[in-house]
């Protein structure tokens, strides 16, 4: 019985020492601390910053997230991964932050991924921060484990000293290459076209690589330099082990608040103009573009289709469509859908059920993805996969890994990867330059 009563006191401690508790701090010039606080978190090997830049659109949550520090983590291949990541999920009911990989789709559909692949990330992983800190205007707030908590105060006064890492200047030139030519791009767009025109799908996400090899780059630099040229909403840095994502998503994949699903597919993109009369024309001309149009709304009608198997019946709903929203480098058509779920869902459920997003895939998504596996030549892996995290209360918010660069520092392998829609109403050509414009600013910081 002593043994006993000794066991459920050690229980309980240890679930004291799970919980978490939150502190306040006021700050000023909050633009400075986030970079303090990215500079300060360098030194964990596990890091996921998850940055807003400031926007401020309806479903906006926090100006940034920080989560470092591994007390349990999960690490899996595309096998049975959603399943084991509900249980992960189930057992500890905390905040986890992490990633899940394009090629999880092998894990809800019958498919595979046999494409190039020198970058070498995991299918999935997430880990139970130690150490949180969630900035918003003005105030930063701590959410450590209790068994952290003592940390607290001095690991604050550690960020406001924090200065600007030294930057080490490039050695060497880096030169970017292209897994596919322009050649190969236009023939395998129209292979796309003639399945498209034979009625095998609608509409198709096509994707390529650029990449440079035996280079070293500076993560975090490259990371600064083009969230300073994107200002993202949905930017994120993450490290794990020698791999970093360094990325300016502009875009959302699913976000859950109670019973409440929002997802925000882009399709539709067009360059900003130096002049403030040019850049509106051609902002306009967006919004009028019947192709680009199209794109999003079919898009639009798969992600309803994906919700609604998993929503109350008469619950989903399009908020907004092709609404044009400008960013620093592209004016993006955006469309927002929601629906209402039942309270007892899962949310990994919730996620394993829409997954891959539909703006990365195309319609219908099983003949896109498979299609896709065929024609493009590199696995896309974490490119157009998602980057988030889950509350203790079951909510959660992705963001889509596009805009981002991609860099394993073993294998000295740094790669992005850019798409398009290819529709019934693509010309190749225009589809290659599209490519070309969303590369762009990936080329610049790396260059």
């Amino acid at each position: 019985m002593k043994l006993f009563i000794k066991e459920l006191e050690k229980q309980q401690i240890y679930n004291h020492l799970m919980q978490r508790t939150a502190t306040h701090f006021n700050i000023q010039e909050t633009p400075f601390v986030k970079e303090q606080i990215l500079n300060w978190a360098q030194k964990f090997e596990t890091i996921v910053w998850l940055d807003s830049n400031n926007h401020t659109g309806k479903h906006a949550a926090y100006e940034g997230v920080l989560a470092v520090g591994v007390q349990n983590e999960l690490l899996s291949s595309s096998t049975n991964a959603f399943d084991q990541l509900k249980t992960f999920q189930s057992k500890y009911k905390d905040y986890l932050f992490g990633f899940l990989g394009y090629d999880l789709k092998n894990d809800v559909e019958q498919l595979t991924s046999e494409n190039h692949d020198q970058l070498d990330f995991p299918d999935l992983y997430f880990f139970q921060p130690q150490k949180l800190i969630f900035v918003s205007k003005e105030r930063l707030t701590f959410k450590y484990l209790v068994a952290f908590e003592d940390e607290i105060a001095e690991d604050f006064h550690e960020i406001k000293q924090t200065k600007e890492p030294k930057v080490t200047p490039a050695q060497q030139k880096i030169e970017i290459q292209s897994r596919i030519s322009k050649k190969s791009y236009l023939q395998k767009a129209g292979r796309f076209l003639d399945h498209i025109h034979r009625g095998d799908l609608y509409e198709a996400n096509f994707c390529q690589e650029f990449y440079t090899e035996k280079t070293t780059i500076d993560p975090l630099l490259v990371y600064r330099n083009l969230n300073r040229i994107s200002k993202a909403p949905f930017a994120a840095f993450l490290k794990y082990q020698n791999k970093h994502v360094l990325c300016a998503s502009p875009e959302r994949y699913l976000k859950k608040i109670k019973d409440t699903l929002i997802s925000q597919p882009i399709k539709g993109t067009a360059k900003r103009a130096a002049s403030k009369e040019e850049d509106a024309l051609i902002k306009q001309q967006l919004q009028n573009d019947t192709k680009e149009k199209a794109e999003n709304i079919m898009i639009v009608d798969l992600v309803r289709n994906d919700l609604s198997r998993i929503a109350h019946k008469g619950s989903v709903q399009v908020e907004e469509l092709c609404k044009v929203y400008s960013f620093q480098q592209v004016h993006q058509m955006i469309s927002t859908i929601r629906a209402k779920v039942p309270p007892k869902t899962h949310p990994v459920t919730l996620l394993q059920n829409t997954y891959p997003m539909g703006s990365m895939t195309g319609a219908p998504k099983v003949a896109a993805m498979a299609l896709i596996e065929r024609e493009e030549e590199t696995k896309r892996g974490l490119y157009s996969g998602s980057i988030g995290y889950f509350s203790p209360e079951g909510d959660f918010d992705f963001n889509v890994v596009i805009r981002s660069i991609l860099y394993n520092r073993e294998n000295r392998y740094t790669s992005f990867s850019v798409g398009s829609a290819i529709t019934a109403q693509s010309i190749p050509e225009k589809e290659w330059e599209e490519c070309l414009l969303k590369a762009k600013a990936m080329r610049e910081v790396l260059r």
